[in-house]
């Protein structure tokens, strides 16, 4: 177990603290890890003393030592060399793209050839411990259309007769050089996944793999275009078709606007009376035309190019990675790990061993990124998404559902069947469970905060029947979402993947991180999709954005403003990746300015209409933060008013110009005129609200639905399991370093300990969860992997309509605007069984140890998951010197006692079929 910055488990302490002392006794290993995570006088060998010990202060370092909150733990802001807010274009998400996994006869297609991770080594051809990794080999893993070896069932934990693994690590040699302790190993595994049948894949011969991709987790480098041929988009114009990232559209040059001088595009602005300067950093560069070919990891043309370890992203690379995946077709995610040997080699900040967690898929545990399941340089993990309705086993098993269907394009084959001329294949499953944006990232147990910050993040959208990304399509089932008409499904000209995100930067431009301080980290430099305060051109008319908070600790209230500090009117139609039963039009008076507040992890999907905007002379809308920090625990309870907000940090009186650098304008659209001949053809959010105006009668009736929620029984809600979980905090006194704890069905309040099963549902039932914040001022954004929500009632109250209306998977509780300290939710548990968590998303109380562990069982409860404990030798399963896993007495009954369960008295239209929403829309048995 790799064990730095704090441990959440004394077992795992004492197992590693010889390997620690020897790197702390090193000072080449010390000044390594440590020297950037300490940016004042507090000595390096000091600090390594310190988490060797476990003796972590709970204090605020910045507060100790009397530096800036914002960003956290510096003690100047971080620098911009010159970079000027909206100057630098966004880079959109690049494309994973997917290779069919079987061949014409129906085989999977196997890499004879052998192809592995290159061997990390420097110029000269030695080994290279510090991350060095061969450009060419990895850009081949990611081009290669086949795998070796294999997927299977199990786990490739196979030896031969000497007791070897039959398939080694590839950088076995190499590891051994450079990490002393692994001198004695025998030999090591490349597959990273635990085995036997704790971990092996669940119904593997059901949901065999039909598609896969390839990542390498690595360090920060120049893109070479490995993707480019595996976008949907072709980077080119169909005939009849239209697509903004073909020759002439917007998103052809990957990097600058073709409004720029010199590009395509600018002299179009000349009788445009409403115009304004175009202000960028650099001019038209015609070689990013239909490629991410030359494209380095910088936040702005300006400021300095990112170190290999000051960022590791999937690829090494941006543009951002997307997932563009379909309902019914499996997907295997072989993720590999590039990222240096030596632990220590990090600038400060992130572990080398990674755990990917898909957010918040409706997976097999195995395949869910459980937090103790992680895999070291040199191995592979392969995730198996069968990207399944919820309810698969029990609703719509004939798969007679039209409206429970994948896109397809008419003749395309997909595993040896071909779509028809309606452009659906029908599935199995619940329609009404149909998801849209979802992300997946590290969720490295003690480390997810540093890793995901180091750029171990990316998006994820699945294309359904209901939401197929092509507007013109009108079959009765698809909404005709903002996205495009090029291609049958899965258009983004007009669906834009934002992720937004606070950084900061060290005096010599790198990334920054500390992970010293407990309370949440705060970085005063916003990003979007890891550009500084970007621009980005927009046609007049519908756009989709999927807005995910990537941040540690940050949460935000967004606003969209005009150019003369007016909201711009707009709608949100998704929660969580959830499509909504109706549409809610902001702004409005229960959400105060702006979105409702956006906890970390939280996504919303809007639909902003910039055509009425254009025909009134604006060219200019912006996204506003109003939420302020002042420290990392949360946020302030009201936030800034659009008026204060809008010209932020000019002087003035009545605007802010507080401490918080991340107020204000953060992003910038450009509004530009439709292409000639192109139309909008998307959906009208507006008919979509829960209320709407009949345009005959002038009299007020239901709007149309977008998507039914699922529905519970009576009977169902009233023999359910209750379970309370209490977000709390130790006593300042106890200095431990693991200050945030989780107390279940009345018991204490416990930190992370993945060897204890904190609750244990049935298979197939319903449940009610009651999540609790006890801690004074304290903000905690809660996370229920594996199954969606729905919110009964917010400290006792009706649930707001964003919520009401929809499923989630995020519960902010705190004290700030359209938060609660008391959220009792109602959940299904279906179709898989295994380990997941629960858990803080303010990362850092994660890491410090607000986790619990929660297992989905049979209903026999007679066995469950050993608890993984990986090495670089191997996995072992409740490993003597570890532990053993173990229940709390409460796990498999729950609790009705506690307060909170005895107090819910559920109403009587909750989990029913609403009156406005149509008895058809009940699914198919």
């Amino acid at each position: 177990m790799n064990k730095i910055i704090n441990f959440s488990s004394n077992k795992i302490a004492e197992k590693r603290l010889g390997e620690l002392a020897y790197k702390a006794q090193n000072p080449l290993v010390v000044n390594s890890l440590f020297v950037i995570i300490d940016r004042n006088s507090v000595s390096n060998l000091g600090v390594a003393i310190i988490l060797l010990a476990g003796s972590l202060l709970s204090i605020s370092p910045a507060e100790a030592l009397g530096v800036l909150t914002v960003p956290s733990g510096l003690n100047q802001p971080s620098p911009l060399s010159g970079a000027k807010p909206f100057s630098a274009r966004v880079v959109l998400f690049e494309e994973f793209g997917l290779q069919d996994y079987k061949d014409s006869n129906g085989l999977p297609k196997e890499d004879l050839s052998k192809t592995t991770l290159p061997r990390p080594l420097n110029s000269a051809g030695n080994v290279d411990c510090t991350g060095n990794v061969d450009n060419s080999g990895l850009d081949s893993i990611i081009k290669n259309k086949e795998l070796y070896p294999l997927p299977g069932e199990f786990a490739h934990t196979e030896k031969d007769a000497d007791g070897k693994f039959i398939y080694a690590n590839p950088w076995s040699d190499d590891i051994k050089n450079c990490d002393p302790n692994t001198a004695a190993l025998l030999s090591m595994p490349m597959d990273g996944r635990p085995g036997e049948d704790d971990f092996k894949h669940q119904r593997w011969n059901e949901f065999q793999p039909v598609k896969f991709f390839q990542s390498v987790q690595a360090g920060a480098r120049t893109s070479r275009g490995a993707r480019d041929k595996l976008q949907l988009h072709g980077y080119s114009q169909t005939v009849g078709k239209w697509s903004e990232f073909g020759p002439g559209g917007l998103n052809y040059n990957t990097v600058t606007s073709p409004y720029l001088l010199g590009g395509p595009l600018a002299s179009t602005l000349a009788g445009d009376k409403f115009a304004t300067a175009e202000v960028s950093a650099t001019g038209y560069l015609p070689q990013f035309e239909g490629t991410t070919k030359g494209i380095d990891v910088q936040v702005h043309p300006l400021m300095p190019v990112q170190d290999k370890n000051s960022v590791w992203t999937f690829d090494g690379t941006i543009p951002p990675k997307l997932l563009m995946a379909r309902y019914g077709e499996t997907i295997l995610f072989r993720h590999h790990n590039a990222l240096p040997i030596d632990q220590a080699t990090n600038n400060g900040f992130g572990t080398h061993t990674i755990s990917t967690h898909e957010h918040n898929g409706h997976n097999p545990a195995e395949s869910d990124g459980f937090a103790g399941a992680y895999f070291y340089p040199g191995q592979f993990y392969d995730y198996r998404w069968p990207m399944v309705l919820a309810g698969h086993d029990t609703i719509n098993t004939a798969a007679t559902d039209k409206r429970a269907a994948m896109p397809c394009t008419p003749g395309e084959v997909i595993d040896k069947v071909t779509c028809p001329a309606t452009g659906t294949i029908q599935v199995p499953g619940d329609y009404r469970e149909t998801m849209s944006t979802h992300w997946f990232h590290d969720h490295m147990l003690d480390f997810t905060a540093q890793n995901v910050y180091k750029g171990n993040a990316a998006m994820m959208n699945y294309y359904s029947a209901i939401d197929r990304g092509n507007e013109e399509i009108n079959d009765g089932v698809n909404l005709r979402l903002p996205s495009g008409t090029a291609k049958s499904w899965g258009n983004r000209d007009y669906d834009v993947n934002l992720v937004l995100a606070d950084k900061a930067f060290d005096l010599f431009g790198q990334l920054y991180f500390n992970p010293l301080i407990t309370d949440g980290f705060l970085g005063d430099v916003m990003t979007v999709n890891w550009v500084y305060k970007p621009y980005m051109d927009v046609r007049a008319r519908k756009y989709r954005f999927r807005m995910l908070n990537g941040s540690v600790s940050r949460y935000m209230k967004i606003a969209v403003v005009d150019q003369n500090g007016v909201q711009v009117p707009f709608h949100q139609i998704a929660n969580d990746g959830n499509i909504m039963q109706h549409a809610v039009a902001y702004p409005n008076a229960v959400a105060g300015q702006g979105l409702p507040t956006q906890s970390i992890a939280e996504r919303y999907d809007i639909v902003v209409d910039f055509a009425p905007l254009y025909a009134k002379g604006v060219r200019k809308v912006y996204l506003v933060n109003l939420m302020e920090h002042t420290t990392g625990a949360g946020p302030k309870v009201k936030p800034v008013t659009v008026a204060a907000a809008f010209n932020a940090f000019n002087g003035a009186k009545n605007t802010y110009n507080d401490t918080d650098l991340a107020i204000g304008k953060f992003m910038e659209f450009r509004l530009r005129p439709m292409p000639a001949g192109q139309v909008d053809n998307s959906l009208n959010p507006a008919e979509y609200t829960e209320m709407v105006v009949d345009t005959k009668t002038k009299k007020t009736v239901p709007g149309k639905v977008l998507l039914p929620l699922p529905t519970f029984t009576k009977a169902e809600l009233a023999s359910a399991k209750h379970r309370t979980f209490i977000y709390g905090k130790k006593p300042d006194t106890i200095t431990d370093g693991v200050p945030w704890t989780i107390a279940t069905d009345g018991g204490e309040g416990l930190t992370a300990d993945i060897d204890r099963i904190s609750a244990a549902p049935t298979k197939n039932s319903v449940e009610i969860w009651h999540l609790v914040n006890n801690a004074g001022g304290w903000s905690h954004p809660a996370h229920i992997h594996f199954e969606e929500g729905q919110i009964i009632k917010r400290d006792g109250l009706t649930p707001p309509p964003w919520e009401r209306l929809g499923r989630k998977d995020m519960y902010r509780l705190g004290p700030e605007i359209n938060s609660s300290g008391d959220i009792d939710v109602a959940i299904r548990i279906r179709d898989f069984t295994g380990t997941y968590v629960q858990h803080c998303h303010n990362t850092q109380h994660e890491d410090h140890a607000m986790l619990l562990r929660w297992d989905v069982e049979n209903a026999d409860h007679a066995k469950w998951v050993r608890t993984p404990y990986p090495e670089w030798g191997g996995v072992e399963y409740d490993a003597p010197g570890y532990g053993q896993t173990y229940k709390l007495p409460t796990a498999d009954t729950g609790s009705t006692t506690t307060t909170q369960a005895k107090q819910l008295v559920i109403p009587t239209t909750f989990g029913q079929r609403a009156a406005d929403v149509s008895v058809t829309s009940v699914p198919n048995p």
